[in-house]
Protein backbone atom coordinates (compact mmCIF):
# COMPACT_ATOMS: atom_id res chain seq x y z
CA UNK A 1 0.00 0.00 0.00
CA UNK A 2 1.17 3.40 -0.94
CA UNK A 3 2.13 5.37 2.34
CA UNK A 4 3.47 9.19 3.06
CA UNK A 5 6.05 10.44 5.70
CA UNK A 6 5.35 13.25 7.72
CA UNK A 7 7.90 16.17 8.46
CA UNK A 8 8.02 15.71 12.16
CA UNK A 9 11.67 15.78 13.50
CA UNK A 10 10.79 15.02 17.49
CA UNK A 11 9.85 11.36 16.03
CA UNK A 12 12.57 10.87 14.56
CA UNK A 13 14.85 11.51 17.18
CA UNK A 14 12.75 9.64 19.16
CA UNK A 15 13.00 6.70 16.66
CA UNK A 16 17.05 7.20 16.72
CA UNK A 17 17.02 6.35 20.60
CA UNK A 18 14.91 3.60 20.00
CA UNK A 19 17.39 2.32 16.98
CA UNK A 20 14.74 2.62 14.66
CA UNK A 21 16.14 4.70 11.92
CA UNK A 22 15.28 3.45 8.16
CA UNK A 23 17.58 5.05 6.07
CA UNK A 24 20.03 8.16 6.12
CA UNK A 25 20.32 10.23 2.79
CA UNK A 26 22.83 12.90 2.26
CA UNK A 27 20.25 16.32 0.57
CA UNK A 28 21.80 16.91 -2.60
CA UNK A 29 20.10 19.69 -5.01
CA UNK A 30 20.11 20.55 -8.64
CA UNK A 31 18.67 22.65 -11.03
CA UNK A 32 15.19 20.37 -10.95
CA UNK A 33 14.42 20.82 -7.40
CA UNK A 34 14.92 24.78 -7.87
CA UNK A 35 12.27 24.46 -10.21
CA UNK A 36 10.22 22.21 -7.79
CA UNK A 37 10.67 24.07 -4.84
CA UNK A 38 9.75 27.57 -6.95
CA UNK A 39 6.53 25.45 -8.12
CA UNK A 40 5.76 25.31 -4.66
CA UNK A 41 6.62 28.55 -3.55
CA UNK A 42 4.51 29.85 -6.00
CA UNK A 43 1.53 27.58 -5.75
CA UNK A 44 1.53 25.61 -8.41
CA UNK A 45 1.95 22.31 -6.65
CA UNK A 46 -1.15 22.99 -4.66
CA UNK A 47 -2.74 23.24 -7.76
CA UNK A 48 -2.29 19.58 -8.82
CA UNK A 49 -4.46 18.64 -6.29
CA UNK A 50 -7.01 19.95 -8.21
CA UNK A 51 -8.83 18.44 -11.69
CA UNK A 52 -8.97 14.53 -10.11
CA UNK A 53 -11.55 12.64 -8.85
CA UNK A 54 -10.48 10.58 -6.04
CA UNK A 55 -11.48 6.78 -6.58
CA UNK A 56 -9.36 5.52 -4.45
CA UNK A 57 -11.39 3.08 -1.51
CA UNK A 58 -7.84 3.15 0.88
CA UNK A 59 -5.01 5.53 1.02
CA UNK A 60 -6.29 8.56 0.32
CA UNK A 61 -4.86 10.26 2.75
CA UNK A 62 -1.85 10.37 0.49
CA UNK A 63 -2.43 13.84 -1.24
CA UNK A 64 -2.72 13.10 -5.24
CA UNK A 65 -0.69 16.38 -5.44
CA UNK A 66 2.43 14.53 -3.62
CA UNK A 67 2.31 11.66 -5.82
CA UNK A 68 1.83 13.74 -9.12
CA UNK A 69 4.93 16.22 -7.68
CA UNK A 70 7.42 13.62 -7.36
CA UNK A 71 6.10 11.70 -11.00
CA UNK A 72 6.59 14.87 -12.09
CA UNK A 73 10.16 15.67 -10.86
CA UNK A 74 11.03 12.36 -12.06
CA UNK A 75 10.02 12.95 -15.37
CA UNK A 76 12.30 16.05 -15.45
CA UNK A 77 15.67 14.29 -14.08
CA UNK A 78 14.85 11.55 -16.66
CA UNK A 79 13.87 8.77 -14.25
CA UNK A 80 11.14 7.22 -16.54
CA UNK A 81 10.28 3.89 -14.34
CA UNK A 82 7.50 4.41 -12.34
CA UNK A 83 10.05 2.76 -9.45
CA UNK A 84 11.77 6.04 -9.39
CA UNK A 85 9.44 8.00 -8.50
CA UNK A 86 10.20 8.01 -4.48
CA UNK A 87 13.67 8.85 -4.57
CA UNK A 88 13.33 11.65 -7.28
CA UNK A 89 13.38 14.26 -4.66
CA UNK A 90 16.13 14.34 -2.09
CA UNK A 91 16.80 17.96 -1.78
CA UNK A 92 15.85 19.26 2.21
CA UNK A 93 14.54 22.38 1.15
CA UNK A 94 11.70 20.68 -1.19
CA UNK A 95 11.03 18.20 0.96
CA UNK A 96 10.78 20.47 4.27
CA UNK A 97 8.31 23.12 1.67
CA UNK A 98 5.98 19.79 0.62
CA UNK A 99 5.63 18.59 4.15
CA UNK A 100 5.02 15.04 3.12
CA UNK A 101 6.98 12.07 1.13
CA UNK A 102 6.37 8.80 -0.63
CA UNK A 103 7.68 6.29 0.95
CA UNK A 104 6.53 2.81 1.98
CA UNK A 105 4.00 -0.19 1.32
CA UNK A 106 2.66 -2.51 4.44
CA UNK A 107 6.20 -3.88 4.45
CA UNK A 108 7.99 -1.32 5.53
CA UNK A 109 9.84 -1.02 2.12
CA UNK A 110 10.18 1.82 -0.86
CA UNK A 111 6.86 1.36 -2.71
CA UNK A 112 7.41 -0.84 -5.92
CA UNK A 113 6.13 -0.16 -9.51
CA UNK A 114 3.19 -2.57 -8.92
CA UNK A 115 2.31 0.37 -6.05
CA UNK A 116 1.80 3.16 -9.02
CA UNK A 117 0.26 0.45 -11.75
CA UNK A 118 -2.26 -0.46 -9.12
CA UNK A 119 -3.46 3.26 -8.72
CA UNK A 120 -3.37 4.28 -12.15
CA UNK A 121 -6.02 1.26 -12.76
CA UNK A 122 -8.34 3.22 -11.40
CA UNK A 123 -7.60 6.04 -13.64
CA UNK A 124 -8.78 5.79 -18.11
CA UNK A 125 -6.53 7.15 -20.41
CA UNK A 126 -9.20 9.75 -20.93
CA UNK A 127 -9.47 10.56 -17.35
CA UNK A 128 -5.97 11.62 -17.05
CA UNK A 129 -5.49 13.63 -20.63
CA UNK A 130 -8.61 15.88 -18.43
CA UNK A 131 -6.91 15.48 -15.63
CA UNK A 132 -3.58 17.48 -17.51
CA UNK A 133 -6.45 20.13 -19.45
CA UNK A 134 -8.42 21.12 -16.32
CA UNK A 135 -4.94 21.80 -14.02
CA UNK A 136 -3.80 23.76 -16.44
CA UNK A 137 -6.13 25.80 -18.00
CA UNK A 138 -8.72 26.21 -14.82
CA UNK A 139 -5.87 26.40 -11.95
CA UNK A 140 -2.18 26.71 -13.49
CA UNK A 141 -2.88 29.25 -15.69
CA UNK A 142 -5.04 31.52 -13.93
CA UNK A 143 -2.75 31.15 -10.75
CA UNK A 144 0.08 32.75 -12.56
CA UNK A 145 -1.31 34.84 -14.66
CA UNK A 146 -0.69 33.60 -18.34
CA UNK A 147 -3.09 34.81 -21.04
CA UNK A 148 -1.61 34.05 -24.30
CA UNK A 149 -3.52 35.47 -27.09
CA UNK A 150 -1.56 33.47 -30.01
CA UNK A 151 -2.21 29.80 -30.25
CA UNK A 152 -0.17 26.86 -32.22
CA UNK A 153 -1.94 24.10 -33.29
CA UNK A 154 -0.17 20.74 -34.00
CA UNK A 155 0.47 17.10 -34.43
CA UNK A 156 3.24 14.87 -33.11
CA UNK A 157 3.49 10.88 -33.90
CA UNK A 158 4.72 9.31 -30.75
CA UNK A 159 6.04 5.90 -31.61
CA UNK A 160 6.56 2.78 -29.79
CA UNK A 161 8.43 -0.67 -30.33
CA UNK A 162 7.07 -1.26 -33.97
CA UNK A 163 7.22 -4.93 -33.63
CA UNK A 164 5.58 -4.85 -30.50
CA UNK A 165 1.74 -5.91 -30.94
CA UNK A 166 1.01 -5.26 -27.25
CA UNK A 167 1.14 -1.77 -26.91
CA UNK A 168 -2.73 -1.21 -26.28
CA UNK A 169 -5.10 0.95 -28.68
CA UNK A 170 -1.79 1.49 -31.03
CA UNK A 171 -1.92 1.46 -34.60
CA UNK A 172 0.38 1.69 -37.46
CA UNK A 173 0.85 5.11 -39.61
CA UNK A 174 3.07 6.67 -41.94
CA UNK A 175 5.37 9.75 -40.37
CA UNK A 176 6.52 13.00 -42.05
CA UNK A 177 9.10 10.45 -43.93
CA UNK A 178 6.99 8.29 -45.06
CA UNK A 179 8.42 5.39 -42.97
CA UNK A 180 6.07 3.00 -41.53
CA UNK A 181 5.63 3.88 -37.76
CA UNK A 182 3.34 2.06 -34.85
CA UNK A 183 1.99 4.25 -32.04
CA UNK A 184 0.15 7.24 -30.65
CA UNK A 185 -0.84 10.65 -31.60
CA UNK A 186 -0.26 14.02 -29.66
CA UNK A 187 -2.67 16.83 -30.48
CA UNK A 188 -1.32 20.54 -28.91
CA UNK A 189 -2.30 23.82 -28.33
CA UNK A 190 0.13 26.11 -28.15
CA UNK A 191 0.11 29.14 -26.06
CA UNK A 192 2.47 31.66 -27.03
CA UNK A 193 4.00 32.87 -23.13
CA UNK A 194 6.19 36.02 -23.46
CA UNK A 195 9.56 34.65 -24.97
CA UNK A 196 8.49 30.83 -24.88
CA UNK A 197 5.34 28.62 -24.96
CA UNK A 198 3.19 26.28 -23.19
CA UNK A 199 1.17 23.13 -23.98
CA UNK A 200 -2.11 24.56 -22.57
CA UNK A 201 -4.41 21.85 -23.85
CA UNK A 202 -3.78 18.12 -25.42
CA UNK A 203 -5.97 15.44 -27.05
CA UNK A 204 -4.42 11.99 -27.26
CA UNK A 205 -5.42 8.93 -30.05
CA UNK A 206 -3.86 6.50 -31.88
CA UNK A 207 -1.24 7.12 -34.57
CA UNK A 208 -3.62 6.67 -37.42
CA UNK A 209 -5.99 9.11 -36.32
CA UNK A 210 -6.39 12.37 -39.23
CA UNK A 211 -4.86 15.77 -37.32
CA UNK A 212 -8.35 17.47 -37.70
CA UNK A 213 -10.30 14.65 -36.47
CA UNK A 214 -8.21 14.45 -33.24
CA UNK A 215 -8.21 17.70 -32.64
CA UNK A 216 -11.21 19.78 -33.47
CA UNK A 217 -13.47 19.34 -30.56
CA UNK A 218 -10.44 20.92 -28.55
CA UNK A 219 -10.30 23.66 -31.55
CA UNK A 220 -14.06 24.91 -31.34
CA UNK A 221 -14.48 24.09 -27.22
CA UNK A 222 -11.03 25.02 -25.62
CA UNK A 223 -11.60 27.61 -22.97
CA UNK A 224 -8.18 28.85 -23.70
CA UNK A 225 -9.12 31.31 -26.73
CA UNK A 226 -10.36 34.67 -25.82
CA UNK A 227 -12.33 37.24 -28.45
CA UNK A 228 -9.51 38.60 -30.69
CA UNK A 229 -7.18 35.46 -30.29
CA UNK A 230 -4.90 34.13 -33.26
CA UNK A 231 -4.56 30.59 -33.96
CA UNK A 232 -1.98 29.28 -36.76
CA UNK A 233 -2.51 25.35 -37.79
CA UNK A 234 -0.41 24.03 -40.75
CA UNK A 235 -1.98 22.23 -43.62
CA UNK A 236 -2.90 19.37 -41.98
CA UNK A 237 -5.94 21.71 -40.67
CA UNK A 238 -7.37 22.99 -43.72
CA UNK A 239 -10.74 23.14 -43.41
CA UNK A 240 -13.12 26.03 -44.35
CA UNK A 241 -16.07 25.43 -42.39
CA UNK A 242 -13.65 25.11 -39.41
CA UNK A 243 -11.99 28.78 -40.20
CA UNK A 244 -15.97 29.84 -40.22
CA UNK A 245 -16.37 28.96 -37.55
CA UNK A 246 -13.52 30.53 -35.44
CA UNK A 247 -14.09 33.52 -37.15
CA UNK A 248 -18.03 33.51 -36.50
CA UNK A 249 -18.27 31.76 -33.35
CA UNK A 250 -14.73 32.59 -31.01
CA UNK A 251 -14.05 35.44 -32.55
CA UNK A 252 -10.74 33.65 -33.13
CA UNK A 253 -8.40 34.72 -36.23
CA UNK A 254 -6.89 31.75 -38.21
CA UNK A 255 -3.69 31.91 -39.76
CA UNK A 256 -3.23 28.35 -42.74
CA UNK A 257 -1.07 27.88 -45.74
CA UNK A 258 -2.97 26.43 -48.76
CA UNK A 259 -2.02 23.26 -50.46
CA UNK A 260 -0.53 23.78 -54.10
CA UNK A 261 -3.23 22.08 -55.74
CA UNK A 262 -6.74 24.07 -54.13
CA UNK A 263 -7.77 26.64 -56.63
CA UNK A 264 -7.36 29.08 -53.94
CA UNK A 265 -3.27 28.83 -53.95
CA UNK A 266 -3.62 29.35 -57.95
CA UNK A 267 -5.81 32.60 -57.73
CA UNK A 268 -3.70 34.03 -55.20
CA UNK A 269 -0.16 33.06 -56.94
CA UNK A 270 -1.65 34.37 -60.30
CA UNK A 271 -2.93 37.63 -58.49
CA UNK A 272 0.66 37.99 -56.85
CA UNK A 273 2.23 38.11 -59.90
CA UNK A 274 0.42 39.69 -62.03
CA UNK A 275 0.01 42.65 -59.96
CA UNK A 276 4.04 42.09 -58.94
CA UNK A 277 4.39 44.51 -55.85
CA UNK A 278 6.74 41.96 -54.21
CA UNK A 279 8.67 43.47 -51.26
CA UNK A 280 11.17 41.75 -49.09
CA UNK A 281 11.06 38.97 -47.13
CA UNK A 282 10.76 40.60 -43.17
CA UNK A 283 13.10 38.08 -41.96
CA UNK A 284 16.59 38.98 -42.42
CA UNK A 285 17.39 35.35 -43.09
CA UNK A 286 15.39 34.39 -46.15
CA UNK A 287 17.21 37.12 -48.53
CA UNK A 288 16.20 34.83 -51.39
CA UNK A 289 12.57 35.61 -50.49
CA UNK A 290 10.03 37.61 -51.24
CA UNK A 291 6.16 38.65 -50.34
CA UNK A 292 3.20 40.00 -51.95
CA UNK A 293 -0.37 40.47 -50.39
CA UNK A 294 -3.33 39.24 -52.07
CA UNK A 295 -6.81 40.33 -50.73
CA UNK A 296 -10.34 38.66 -50.88
CA UNK A 297 -8.80 35.57 -51.86
CA UNK A 298 -11.43 33.59 -54.17
CA UNK A 299 -11.71 29.95 -54.84
CA UNK A 300 -12.10 28.58 -52.10
CA UNK A 301 -16.04 28.61 -51.19
CA UNK A 302 -18.12 25.88 -49.51
CA UNK A 303 -21.06 27.80 -48.04
CA UNK A 304 -21.21 30.56 -50.78
CA UNK A 305 -19.87 34.11 -50.21
CA UNK A 306 -22.70 34.99 -47.99
CA UNK A 307 -21.60 32.45 -45.44
CA UNK A 308 -17.74 31.92 -45.95
CA UNK A 309 -15.29 34.63 -44.02
CA UNK A 310 -13.58 36.88 -45.99
CA UNK A 311 -9.61 35.57 -46.42
CA UNK A 312 -6.48 37.98 -47.18
CA UNK A 313 -3.01 36.00 -48.14
CA UNK A 314 0.29 36.68 -48.14
CA UNK A 315 2.74 34.58 -51.04
CA UNK A 316 5.82 33.72 -50.38
CA UNK A 317 7.80 33.39 -53.40
CA UNK A 318 11.19 31.64 -53.00
CA UNK A 319 13.25 33.04 -56.15
CA UNK A 320 15.72 30.64 -56.22
CA UNK A 321 13.76 27.66 -56.59
CA UNK A 322 10.51 29.65 -58.00
CA UNK A 323 8.26 27.88 -55.81
CA UNK A 324 5.53 29.77 -53.49
CA UNK A 325 3.95 29.39 -50.88
CA UNK A 326 0.76 30.85 -49.73
CA UNK A 327 -0.63 31.92 -46.29
CA UNK A 328 -4.43 33.06 -46.07
CA UNK A 329 -5.93 34.41 -42.67
CA UNK A 330 -9.44 35.64 -41.56
CA UNK A 331 -7.50 38.52 -40.12
CA UNK A 332 -8.68 41.36 -42.62
CA UNK A 333 -6.55 44.01 -40.92
CA UNK A 334 -2.46 41.96 -41.17
CA UNK A 335 -0.45 43.44 -43.86
CA UNK A 336 1.94 40.88 -45.70
CA UNK A 337 4.60 40.93 -43.54
CA UNK A 338 2.39 40.57 -40.36
CA UNK A 339 0.93 37.61 -41.64
CA UNK A 340 4.24 35.50 -42.77
CA UNK A 341 5.40 37.09 -39.44
CA UNK A 342 2.77 35.75 -37.40
CA UNK A 343 2.62 32.24 -39.62
CA UNK A 344 6.69 32.25 -38.77
CA UNK A 345 5.87 31.35 -34.76
CA UNK A 346 4.11 27.76 -36.00
CA UNK A 347 8.29 26.07 -36.26
CA UNK A 348 7.90 26.61 -32.32
CA UNK A 349 5.74 24.08 -31.38
CA UNK A 350 8.07 21.53 -33.52
CA UNK A 351 10.51 22.50 -31.61
CA UNK A 352 8.72 21.61 -28.67
CA UNK A 353 8.09 17.89 -29.85
CA UNK A 354 11.91 17.63 -30.76
CA UNK A 355 12.41 18.32 -27.12
CA UNK A 356 10.03 16.35 -25.93
CA UNK A 357 11.16 13.44 -27.73
CA UNK A 358 15.41 13.63 -27.88
CA UNK A 359 15.66 15.26 -24.36
CA UNK A 360 12.46 14.55 -22.21
CA UNK A 361 12.08 11.32 -22.98
CA UNK A 362 8.48 11.14 -24.07
CA UNK A 363 8.39 8.38 -26.00
CA UNK A 364 10.28 6.38 -23.21
CA UNK A 365 7.91 3.86 -22.10
CA UNK A 366 8.18 0.85 -19.75
CA UNK A 367 4.68 -0.36 -20.20
CA UNK A 368 2.62 -0.96 -22.79
CA UNK A 369 -0.96 0.25 -20.71
CA UNK A 370 -2.83 3.07 -22.63
CA UNK A 371 -3.23 4.35 -19.28
CA UNK A 372 0.03 4.19 -17.95
CA UNK A 373 1.98 5.77 -21.32
CA UNK A 374 -0.82 8.97 -20.83
CA UNK A 375 0.68 9.18 -17.04
CA UNK A 376 3.92 9.53 -18.35
CA UNK A 377 2.91 11.68 -21.02
CA UNK A 378 1.15 14.45 -18.73
CA UNK A 379 3.79 13.97 -16.18
CA UNK A 380 6.14 14.88 -18.81
CA UNK A 381 4.23 17.97 -20.28
CA UNK A 382 3.66 19.04 -16.64
CA UNK A 383 7.38 19.18 -15.94
CA UNK A 384 8.15 21.15 -19.44
CA UNK A 385 5.24 23.70 -18.25
CA UNK A 386 7.09 23.86 -14.77
CA UNK A 387 10.33 24.93 -16.78
CA UNK A 388 8.41 27.55 -18.64
CA UNK A 389 6.89 28.90 -15.93
CA UNK A 390 10.27 29.00 -14.01
CA UNK A 391 12.49 30.90 -16.78
CA UNK A 392 9.96 33.25 -17.00
CA UNK A 393 10.22 34.06 -13.12
CA UNK A 394 12.83 35.99 -11.72
CA UNK A 395 14.57 33.54 -9.96
CA UNK A 396 15.07 31.44 -13.83
CA UNK A 397 15.20 34.22 -16.25
CA UNK A 398 18.89 33.95 -16.50
CA UNK A 399 17.83 30.48 -18.43
CA UNK A 400 15.78 32.27 -20.33
CA UNK A 401 16.02 31.79 -23.89
CA UNK A 402 17.67 28.23 -23.40
CA UNK A 403 16.38 24.84 -23.54
CA UNK A 404 16.78 22.50 -20.22
CA UNK A 405 19.31 20.09 -21.75
CA UNK A 406 21.43 23.35 -22.25
CA UNK A 407 21.09 24.37 -19.16
CA UNK A 408 21.80 21.26 -17.20
CA UNK A 409 24.82 20.65 -19.47
CA UNK A 410 26.31 23.66 -17.92
CA UNK A 411 24.90 23.43 -14.56
CA UNK A 412 27.00 22.38 -11.46
CA UNK A 413 25.16 19.90 -8.87
CA UNK A 414 25.68 20.05 -5.23
CA UNK A 415 25.48 18.64 -2.38
CA UNK A 416 24.16 20.77 0.56
CA UNK A 417 24.95 20.45 4.20
CA UNK A 418 22.17 18.56 5.06
CA UNK A 419 20.66 15.38 5.52
CA UNK A 420 17.57 13.79 5.31
CA UNK A 421 16.51 10.86 7.89
CA UNK A 422 13.76 8.52 7.34
CA UNK A 423 12.11 6.42 10.25
CA UNK A 424 8.51 4.62 10.55
CA UNK A 425 5.92 7.42 9.09
CA UNK A 426 8.18 10.02 9.49
CA UNK A 427 11.45 12.29 8.27
CA UNK A 428 12.72 14.94 8.92
CA UNK A 429 15.75 17.45 7.75
CA UNK A 430 18.46 18.42 9.69
CA UNK A 431 22.22 20.12 9.24
CA UNK A 432 25.12 18.51 9.13
CA UNK A 433 26.14 20.43 12.84
CA UNK A 434 22.41 20.03 14.10
CA UNK A 435 22.89 16.24 13.32
CA UNK A 436 26.40 15.73 14.87
CA UNK A 437 25.29 17.99 17.90
CA UNK A 438 22.41 15.43 18.26
CA UNK A 439 24.90 12.51 18.02
CA UNK A 440 27.21 13.65 20.69
CA UNK A 441 24.00 13.98 23.36
CA UNK A 442 23.43 9.77 22.60
CA UNK A 443 24.38 7.10 24.01
CA UNK A 444 27.56 4.95 23.25
CA UNK A 445 25.80 1.98 21.86
CA UNK A 446 23.26 4.90 19.41
CA UNK A 447 26.19 6.63 18.41
CA UNK A 448 27.61 3.04 17.12
CA UNK A 449 24.60 2.42 15.50
CA UNK A 450 24.32 5.39 14.03
CA UNK A 451 27.62 5.22 12.32
CA UNK A 452 26.15 1.75 10.73
CA UNK A 453 24.19 3.96 8.37
CA UNK A 454 27.03 5.90 7.24
CA UNK A 455 29.59 2.70 7.03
Amino acid sequence: MLTICKNNKEQIKKLIQSKNLRNIVISNSNLIDDIILSMCRDGVIDCLANGFSDKRRHNSYVPFKLIIAMSIAAKMKIHTSLSDIPTAIQDHRVLAEIGYNLVCDNKNEFFTEGTIRYLLSKYSNEDLIAYYNSVVKNHIMPLMDIRPNIHILDCTKIAVNFDNENYENSTISRDRKGETMRGYKLSSLRGIYNDTGIIEEIRFGTASTHDLALSEDMIKTTKCFNRGDILINDKGFLSRELINFLKNERCVDTYVPLRNNMTAYYDAVSIAISENNWIAHPNKYRTGQKIAFVSNVTGWDTFGASRDVPLNACVIWDTETEKYMVIVTTNMKASAKEIVSTYELRPEIEEDFRQLKEFWKIEDFKTTKYNVIAFHIICVLLGYLFYQIYINSTEGSKYLGKSLPVVLKNYNEHALNYLVLYGGKYFCCMSMIEFFEFRESCSAEVKRYLLEFFK
